[in-house]
């Protein structure tokens, strides 16, 4: 099987895509946690649903 070797540059880049992805998930789940329950039926998100989210760790 031909193995496809990756330039260093290319790793920096896909680690930095990550970071942004975990950041930007912890961002909306703080968001998601200032909601009152109000705005979170307006969204059409149940409390246990927010639960849930708010319970995942950041890299999921």
């Amino acid at each position: 099987m031909e193995r496809i070797i990756t330039q260093p540059a290319e790793h920096w880049r896909e680690l930095r895509l990550l970071l942004r992805l975990w950041r930007q998930r912890s961002r909306t789940r703080r968001q998601l946690a200032a909601l009152d329950e109000h705005l979170l039926a307006d969204a059409g998100i149940s409390s246990s649903e927010r639960t849930e989210e708010l319970n995942k760790p950041f890299w999921r």
